[in-house]
């Protein structure tokens, strides 16, 4: 990793940091709403009368260019910069650089057994951990079978410590590791305790791979702690924190005025890397009958925004709208207020062409919105003695999430 010039690179993301909160700042109403609830037939967007002609364009958009659109993120942040002000500056904003690694050199059959979008993963990121210094030894946090350390461990040919909360993939990790004869060591810890905390040592790289919110959060507060030489980190799933709103770290994210809730920690994650058709399908089905049935449960008279169905097979969405429908009021012990099935049927299509359109305008801000939690993880580093480089390390196709903080110490404990 390019980790020289520590202040340049330093002042360089604080000043893309507040730039980039003062557009999401000065734009929020195109962001901070649910598509799903404004998605409401007789619910008017947030900017419908301040922005009538991307509303317009909007309301004459065939579902087929949204479509399109929504797996075109530059193209669409290049029409919408004709609607909304400053857009363009969105790309010099997020934009990083690939990691452009070289692949690693595995042994026959050391891959087999991991599916093929998590192999590219692993391997891209272990690429990336192995290209920086090499440690003492490694962490890999939340392994869960340990696939990114048995990389790391056959690559380097340095202990690997795997930290995992699931005891069955602890031993799991642990058989496979020891078949391979890696010199891997599986720990079954929660990754939030204080036990995990006692396993760091200021000789390890840390490594993560996609750890969920306070998991990923709570690593890097251990390891600063601990005085950890270096961090490889991809994060995701920023909404799963243990408090109702985002607590910034770094002291520029808490000087920001913006205050995002759990919900909107969400929006990020929603970004669309389009499947095959039978996937698309799929989910136009099933949004459709969730959008319908929230329509029939309005009629009552009762706010019933808080009720939330729980996620079903896509092989039972075969059954029809009015199967979900009642499948859903068992789960939510739910009374339908109506038997018009098919009426409601067609408003929840209806329905979903509008949030489709609606989400068109929230996705151009759903990486700038990522990337203001990763600078702010990146700048509590900087503050922290380490200096930090930021990458992609995969493309968006093979995951979304795919951006890397990767982080060096500079000074001694």
């Amino acid at each position: 990793m390019s980790l020289e010039c520590p202040d340049i690179l330093g002042v360089f993301m604080n000043a893309k940091f507040a730039a980039l909160d003062g557009l999401l700042t000065a734009h929020q109403e195109y962001w901070r709403f649910s598509p799903f609830r404004y998605s409401d037939l007789n619910a008017p967007c947030l900017w419908h009368t301040k922005n009538k002609p991307l509303s317009s364009w909007l309301s004459t958009l065939p579902m087929r260019e949204v479509t399109e659109l929504r797996s075109e993120p530059k193209e669409l942040r290049n029409i919408l910069a004709g609607f909304v002000t400053d857009i363009s500056l969105l790309t010099e904003l997020t934009h990083l650089p690939p990691s452009n690694l070289a692949g690693l050199s595995l042994p026959r059959g050391f891959t087999n057994g991991i599916p093929g979008r998590k192999l590219d993963q692993i391997t891209a990121m272990g690429a990336a951990a192995l290209h920086g210094p090499e440690p003492s030894e490694w962490l890999e946090w939340c392994a869960g079978k340990g696939y990114l350390g048995r990389v790391l461990a056959q690559c380097s040919a340095k202990d690997v410590t795997s930290l995992e909360y699931q005891q069955c993939l602890c031993d799991s990790g642990q058989r496979e590791a020891d078949k391979l004869k890696l010199p891997m060591q599986f720990v079954h810890c929660d990754a939030l305790s204080l036990q995990a905390k006692s396993i760091l040592n200021d000789k390890q790289h840390a490594v993560a791979l996609h750890a969920c919110g306070d998991l990923h959060v709570r690593l890097m507060e251990f390891g600063v702690e601990k005085h950890i030489p270096a961090f490889t980190i991809a994060p995701c799933c920023y909404h799963l924190v243990d408090s109702e709103s985002y607590r910034p770290l770094s002291s520029i994210g808490k000087s920001s005025t913006l205050q995002f809730t759990k919900q909107e920690l969400r929006i990020p994650l929603q970004e669309l890397v389009t499947g095959g058709m039978r996937v698309q399908r799929h989910r136009q089905q099933e949004m459709s009958y969730r959008l319908g049935l929230d329509a029939m449960l309005r009629t009552s008279g009762s706010n019933m925004a808080h009720i939330t169905i729980p996620s079903i097979k896509k092989s039972l969405l075969s059954n029809g709208f009015e199967w979900f429908c009642h499948w859903a009021a068992t789960e939510r012990q739910l009374t339908l207020p109506s038997d018009n099935f098919d009426e409601f049927h067609e408003v929840g299509k209806a329905r979903f062409e509008k949030m489709e359109k609606l989400t068109l305008v929230q996705d151009v801000f759903k990486r700038p919105l990522e990337m203001w939690l990763v600078y702010d993880r990146a700048q509590y580093l900087q503050e922290h003695g380490y200096r930090v480089a930021l990458s992609t390390f995969c493309d968006r196709q093979i995951s979304p999430r795919n951006i890397l903080i990767q982080a060096q110490r500079t000074d001694k404990p």
